[in-house]
Parts: structure tokens; C-alpha cells; sequence
């Protein structure tokens, strides 16, 4: 049984189809890669399976148990949790306040408790070794907006295992960074996987891709045209001609 399985995914908008009967399956930890052109469906995909989204048609699988129904509050309590392209973190609030904040329902069940409990010791705990994992433990007392670029993404990143996820979306995790910052990032989304987390990322470097990756998905114009392993995504003709042109390989 896969970990992940999305079977015949449809979304449409006023008629215009974004996702085209999309199927594909992930397997318990294991990095799965999203790729394709702009407007190819890529964050579509990632609203519906977190539950932004409703699909047209078709149906979403966790761990066996059909979830394309539930609100995205269930399906993050289910153990899925997601990043955006663009990070949004509470800005005039400390590092630690953040990932104390993306605790959420996990262990604030309702508003006027998490006002008394907000800081208990045990969540506070639990949030230094959240950011110790994400090698971020000497910015917990930084205000989040004073942070760069990467290490904002740590922290977006740090925000989403808050909710204890076996199976983590990453929507373009390494946009706007430089070499250095997405080597780092590269090397942590590598040690969740070998902590036992599942991944699929929509990423648009495809040398990070190609290395991070085991199989890798392309879609265009919200269709599947091409899945299989970096060789021989690298070598699909269609793949080619979608994502880069006729011209050029994929790297």
C-alpha cells in the first residue's frame, strides 16, 4: 500500500481544467519531486492535498484512508503539513514564539487555553529540539523578520514539523536562495527523510531535484506527462520539450 496515493485528481476553474486526471503514489519515506512549468497544476496539487482545495474528481489516499473530504485543519492533524513558496512567518515575533505558535491544535485545543498555555515548559522544550533539528537553535530569541532569506525557510520548515508530520509538503523550499543556503537546505530535508519523514517537493532547480529526489513527477498544463526516476525523467523527450525547450537538455 503506498504511503501517499492520488488517483485521478481533477480540479477545474470555471471551466479551465488546472489538474487533468493526475495519478501518482508516493512510498513511506521516500523524497518525491513535483516538476513542471509555470501554470502546470504544481500548487494546485499541493491546496488540494492539504485541503485548501476540493478536487472536480478523482481522490486522495494517506496511509489507506481516503482524505480529499476533510478540512485542512483534519488533514494537518492527520499528519500532513505543507510550506509556501512565499514564507510567512509572524514577523514581530521571536523564532521560538513561532514554532510555539505552530503547535496549533496538537496541543492548543481551543483559544483561551493556549492564552494560558502558550509557554508551558514541556512546549517550550519541545520547540528548542523542533529548532535544534533545523539547526536553528542559536535564533530562538531572534525576531523573525531580522531573519535572511534561508534562514526564514528553516523556519517555515521548523513551523511545519510543529504539527508532527510523517508526510511533509514543500512548495518550492529553496526559491530566491543562494548556492550555499540551498546546499543547507538540501542537507535538511535529506536528514527528515532519514528521521523517517516522507517528502514530496514542487521545486524549480533541477540539479536540486535530480539530486534530492528518488522519483520525480512532470506535469504540464495539468497533465502527468512523464514519472520516474531523475535519469529517466532527465532523458524524456516530453520532459524536455515541456519544462526546458526543444533546445536544451535537462542538467
Amino acid at each position: 500500500m503506498a504511503f501517499l496515493e492520488v488517483r485521478c485528481l481533477t480540479k477545474e476553474f470555471y471551466g479551465l481544467r488546472a489538474l487533468d486526471r493526475v495519478d501518482f503514489s508516493v512510498e513511506e519515506r521516500k523524497i518525491l519531486g513535483i516538476i513542471g512549468p509555470n501554470g502546470a497544476g504544481k500548487t494546485t496539487l499541493f491546496n488540494i492535498i492539504s485541503g485548501i482545495l476540493r478536487p472536480t474528481a478523482g481522490e486522495i489516499q494517506f496511509q489507506g484512508a481516503r482524505i480529499n473530504h476533510l478540512k485542512p485543519h483534519q488533514i494537518a492533524m492527520a499528519g500532513i503539513a505543507r510550506t509556501f513558496q512565499i514564507v510567512r512567518p509572524f514577523g514581530n515575533f521571536t523564532v521560538l514564539k513561532n514554532v510555539l505558535v505552530g503547535f496549533g491544535h496538537r496541543f492548543y485545543p481551543g483559544l483561551f487555553s493556549s492564552a494560558y498555555r502558550f509557554e508551558k515548559e514541556t512546549h517550550l522544550e519541545r520547540a528548542r529540539e523542533i529548532l535544534a533539528r533545523v539547526g536553528m537553535e542559536t535564533y530562538q530569541g531572534s525576531i523573525a523578520k531580522n531573519l535572511p532569506l534561508g534562514l526564514k525557510k528553516h523556519l517555515e520548515i521548523a513551523r511545519a514539523l510543529a504539527l508532527d508530520p510523517s508526510l511533509l509538503l514543500l512548495d518550492e523550499p529553496m526559491a530566491g536562495l543562494q548556492y550555499e543556503e540551498f546546499e543547507k537546505l538540501a542537507g535538511l530535508i535529506r536528514g527528515l527523510r532519514e528521521e523517517g519523514i516522507t517528502i514530496v517537493l514542487i521545486e524549480h532547480n533541477m540539479q536540486v531535484v535530480m539530486d534530492l529526489c528518488e522519483r520525480i513527477v512532470v506535469l504540464d498544463h495539468g497533465v502527468k506527462i512523464a514519472e520516474g526516476s531523475p535519469e529517466e525523467v532527465r532523458t524524456d523527450p516530453q520532459v524536455i520539450e515541456a519544462y526546458i525547450g526543444q533546445e536544451e537538455t535537462v542538467a
